[in-house]
Parts: C-alpha cells; sequence; structure tokens
C-alpha cells in the first residue's frame, strides 16, 4: 500500500501590487497640497500664484490638454494608441477657424470636430485595418495635418483680410460669462490674501470668472465620458475591446466597430480642443498654435492611469504650469521651487517610512539642491519659466510611473477571427 504525502500548500504572497488612492485619500492629499501653496505665498509675497487671473488662465490653458488627453483615453480603452492628437487639435485649429470666419464661431466648432473626427477616422483605417504600427501611423499623421493646413491656408486665408499663408482672418468671439456678485465678492476675498481663504476664494474665482461658453462644455465632457464608458453596456464592449479583444470577439463584440468608433470619436474630442485655441483662447487660427498640447494631453492621460478624473487632475497641473509664463512668470515660478522642495522632502519622509532608503535619499538630495536654488536667487530667467510646463510634465511621469496600468492589448495588433 503506497503512501502519499500530500503537502499544503503555502498561502501565495500577494504581489506588491498598485495599491488605489481612495477619493477621501486623494480629497486630503489636495487640500494638504493648498495649505502649503497657501504657506509659501505667505513666506514669498508671491501672490499671484493663487490669484483669481492665475486661476482663470490655468484653466483656459488646460481645457485643450483635457480635450486631447480624453481623446487619447477613448482611443487607448479601445486598444489603439493615438500619438496622433497633436495632429488631429492641429486639424481642430484649422477647420475650426476656416468655417468660424465664414459662418460664426459655433459652426466653427462644429467644424473642428468634423476635422479632429477625420484625423481619428485616417488613424482608425491605418491602424485597426492596415494594421500599422500605433506609433508610426500617430507621427505621420501628425506630420500630414501640419503640412495639409499649410497647403489650405494659401488658398483659404491668403487674400482675407488679416489673412496670410500661416493665419486665418480674424473669428467673432463666443462671449465669456461671470457669475453675478459671487466673481466680484470672491476676488475682493482673494485679494485681501488671507490665508487659505484667500487662496479658496482665487482658485474659485478663476472657475466663475470670463468663463466661456465652449469651457463648459469641455469640463462636462468629463464625467459624460466617465459615464458612457464605465457606466453604459456600450462603454463595457468598447473596453473590453482594449483589454482583451479575442474575449470580446468570442461574446459577440464587433471589435473593428468599436476600434473605429473609439478613434473617431477620440479625434473628434481633440478636435474641440483644437477649435478651443482657435476660436477661444486666441480667436485666430495660428501655424504652429497648438505648442505640443496634444503630446502634454497623452502625458496627462497617462498621468491620470487611464481614468477621467485623474486625467482632468493632470490637465489642470499643466494648464496651471502653462499660465504661470503669462503672469509674473520669473516671480511665480520661484515661488513654487520652495513648494517643490518642501513637497520633494514629504515624498522623502514617505519613502523612508516605506523602507525605500535609496529612492528617499535621491529625493531628499533634488529637495535640498531646490532649497539652495530658491535661497540664493531672487528670481528664475525666463528660460526656465518657458520650459516649466514641459519640466513638470517630465518630473510628474517620472514620479507616477510606477502607479500606472494601461489596458491591457493597447497598441497590440488585432485581426478579426484570430482567436479562432
Amino acid at each position: 500500500m503506497s503512501t502519499a504525502t500530500v503537502t499544503k500548500a503555502a498561502p501565495a504572497t500577494p504581489a506588491p501590487g498598485r495599491r488605489r488612492v481612495s477619493l477621501p485619500v486623494l480629497l486630503l492629499i489636495i487640500a494638504g497640497v493648498l495649505v502649503l501653496t497657501s504657506v509659501v505665498r505667505l513666506i514669498t509675497d508671491a501672490h499671484g500664484i493663487t490669484s483669481t487671473g492665475q486661476m482663470s488662465g490655468a484653466l483656459r490653458l488646460a481645457v485643450p490638454i483635457g480635450l486631447a488627453g480624453l481623446g487619447g483615453l477613448w482611443a487607448e480603452r479601445a486598444g489603439v494608441v493615438n500619438i496622433g492628437l497633436e495632429g488631429m487639435l492641429i486639424l481642430g485649429t484649422w477647420f475650426g477657424a476656416w468655417a468660424g470666419f465664414q459662418w460664426g464661431p459655433w459652426v466653427g466648432i462644429l467644424f473642428g470636430v468634423l476635422g479632429g473626427a477625420l484625423g481619428g477616422l485616417l488613424h482608425a483605417i491605418v491602424t485597426v485595418t492596415f494594421n500599422v504600427n500605433h506609433i508610426v501611423s500617430g507621427v505621420a499623421l501628425n506630420i500630414l495635418a501640419l503640412g495639409t493646413t499649410r497647403y489650405l491656408s494659401t488658398f483659404a486665408f491668403e487674400g482675407e483680410e488679416g489673412g496670410t499663408s500661416k493665419q486665418s482672418p480674424g473669428v467673432d468671439s463666443l462671449g465669456k460669462f461671470s457669475v453675478p456678485g459671487l466673481s466680484d465678492w470672491l476676488q475682493d476675498l482673494n485679494q485681501k490674501h488671507w490665508f487659505l481663504v484667500s487662496d479658496l476664494a482665487g482658485l474659485l474665482g478663476g472657475l466663475l470668472t470670463d468663463v466661456s461658453p465652449l469651457t463648459l462644455i469641455a469640463v462636462a465632457m468629463v464625467p459624460l465620458s466617465w459615464f458612457v464608458l464605465w457606466r453604459t453596456a456600450f462603454g463595457l464592449r468598447l473596453r473590453s475591446c482594449g483589454e482583451n479583444p479575442i474575449a470580446a470577439e468570442s461574446l459577440g463584440v464587433n471589435v473593428y466597430k468599436y476600434k473605429y468608433l473609439a478613434v473617431v470619436i477620440s479625434g473628434g474630442l481633440a478636435g474641440l480642443g483644437g477649435a478651443f485655441l482657435s476660436l477661444v483662447a486666441s480667436n485666430i487660427y495660428l501655424e504652429g498654435q497648438t505648442g505640443g498640447r496634444g503630446y502634454i494631453g497623452l502625458a496627462a492621460m497617462i498621468f491620470g492611469n487611464w481614468m477621467p478624473g485623474g486625467l482632468a487632475l493632470g490637465a489642470g497641473l499643466f494648464g496651471y504650469t502653462d499660465s504661470l509664463k503669462l503672469r509674473g512668470g520669473g516671480t511665480n515660478v520661484h515661488a513654487l521651487l520652495l513648494l517643490i522642495a518642501i513637497l520633494l522632502l514629504i515624498g522623502a519622509a514617505y519613502l523612508i517610512w516605506r523602507k525605500r532608503y535609496v529612492p528617499a535619499v535621491v529625493t531628499a538630495a533634488v529637495s535640498a539642491l531646490m532649497f539652495l536654488w530658491y535661497g540664493f536667487t531672487d528670481e528664475v530667467p525666463n528660460q526656465v519659466v518657458t520650459a516649466t510646463p514641459y519640466v513638470v510634465t517630465l518630473l510628474v511621469l517620472s514620479l507616477s510611473a510606477q502607479r500606472l496600468r494601461m489596458p491591457k492589448a493597447d497598441g497590440m495588433p488585432y485581426r478579426k477571427g484570430q482567436g479562432k
């Protein structure tokens, strides 16, 4: 009679997973950063870093970044990497201005969306139908959009009053509005420079002062996208194409159709961001006015971990840093050096608590350099101010890289019926 030894399996050690930050914790972190910002403002007397004008400018600059990032979110949730967001923004700016100066800004918005959607359709044909590498297709689309708009401008804008091969004639404004009474009260409160209270007033005042109707539409796209993608059957099918298209196909999902829809919607959202640039931010099309915002939007999407709420926070952060160069940039960025130094010091303490000593030492060293930079200078050079949004983009992505979770099939080639 043989005996068999049954060994009880040891419980698997849980993998060091990514712990999602809950909403209360996230709100607590945001509140802590706001308190630190208020302390830094009082120490440095750089009251512009939380002024109503600064916050209003940050919102205006965050909108095209956020719309581009939201477009990238739709595409990548369906499994298509969209590096072509910059090109779709360019198409949105051109078509928006072209239609806007002829038939008015609201028609321009519609054409801007259609122009971006056309770019999305081209990207979908190349990547979904012909299975071309998504990065190659996106870069090619960016180049194509730039060359096409330059070519079209020579016919559409040259000869018109104020138009050249690189810019359109002026476009009528959509108009702006402020909340009567409340907006002025918040501005007065912000100018009193009280601790925390004035900073909150500046933040809220920036959201309620000189707001464009298109800004409200853009902000509404964030919760609407979340609802459609995470609370509807359509969104579930679309996201399944980005996670496991073979399994989705086995359940009867038309993967090609959902990928096409996602990328076209992606282009439409980016086109809306482009129309915002040419119809709201400047009331004119200018060649190169996107300024790489498509790429920054992609960075905001990655920072937000492919989620609409995180994306909106990332767009707000990049819009805020971008607006610094428009309002007392050298002084404000110099004050932010102190804020960054304090945040890095807190980060080093957290890493020590987590017993991650090497990253803690590196973070503490960078914090010390920031303290020295702040202490031995009175203002940062204009070149640093100009580069601040891009430096912040790289810094944020490098710090958040270990907590990211992209859709599993994002960018992977797919052929209909390949699972059979």
